[in-house]
Formats: C-alpha cells, structure tokens, sequence
C-alpha cells in the first residue's frame, strides 16, 4: 500500500498548491507561534499547549470562539515526521499515548509536501475507520473546516 493511498470510501482530501517554499510551509507545522496563527477557522483563535513535531510527539491544542475562554480542540499523537515531506498524526491515540475515544471524530490527518513549479504541493487526507465516520466527518463540515485552515496556513507563508 502505498503511503500515500486514498480510499474514497474511507477517506476526505483537500488539496491546494502554496505559494511558498516547503521549508515555510514545514515551519508554519513546526512552530508553535505560526501553527496558532492558522490551526483553526478564523475568527476562532488557537492556543498551542504543545508541538512536538517528531514520531511519538504530540500536537494539543486549545480553542477560543471569542478570545475569552479556551477549551479542549486536539489531543493527538504525531505518528510520522518526515522533515519537509510528510507529518501524520491521529486523535485515537492522545498525547499521553492513552486510547482516545475523540468527539466528534476519531480521524488521522496525512500532510504530504511536494515541491510544485508554483511552490508546494499541499495535500491532506482525513483518513476514518469506517465509511460512517467519514460521512459523519464530510457532515460537520471537512472540506469547509480544513479547506479554510490551509487557506489561512497559505496566508501565512505566502507573506
């Protein structure tokens, strides 16, 4: 099976070429201060409690609708870092490595950079257990969701 292998029955995608470098889209991934720049749909704002973007890492973020309080958004397990080229996490396996049971979906995230005549090459699969899970998850909104997250991720690198 290729790594990068996508079953329409099990999987959502959203792809984009970046108009940066993949060493500015990597970092916009790596440090924490970018990721909260663009981790959630705006105008909900993004604290990062931690990014340790290698193999058994962990990716915990909170979430703020209005800037006052934050709650829980991701608690996740980095399963590959390949620098520049790929980063996959999951929220079944939280960043204690303690099985997770995650509302609203379990999912695993596949980032792959390429290189591209325009920059990079961004894809991302939502990768689901089930094809239920995936329903669910195109239900609540994945490819509006993560859509406008890489939206505001180029933003930020294409400054």
């Amino acid at each position: 099976m290729s790594r990068e292998e996508f079953d329409p029955e099990l999987d959502l995608l959203v792809e984009r070429v970046i108009r940066a470098p993949r060493a500015a889209v990597w970092r916009a991934w790596t440090d924490p201060k970018r990721f909260e720049q663009w981790w959630v749909p705006a105008p909900a704002i993004c604290r990062v409690e931690r990014l340790d973007v290698r193999p058994g890492g962990a990716i915990v973020t909170r979430l703020s609708e209005d800037g006052g309080e934050f709650v829980p958004h991701l608690d996740a397990v980095i399963l590959v870092a390949d620098e520049l080229e790929r980063i996959a996490f999951t929220n079944a396996i939280d960043s204690t490595w303690r099985p997770a049971d995650p509302q609203p979906i379990a999912v695993t995230g596949d980032v792959f950079l390429a290189d591209h005549p325009d920059g990079t090459a961004y894809r991302m699969v939502a990768r689901h257990g089930d094809p239920t899970s995936r329903k669910r998850h195109a239900e609540l909104g994945f490819a509006d969701g993560w859509g406008t997250v890489i939206g505001q991720l180029a933003a930020v690198v294409e400054q």
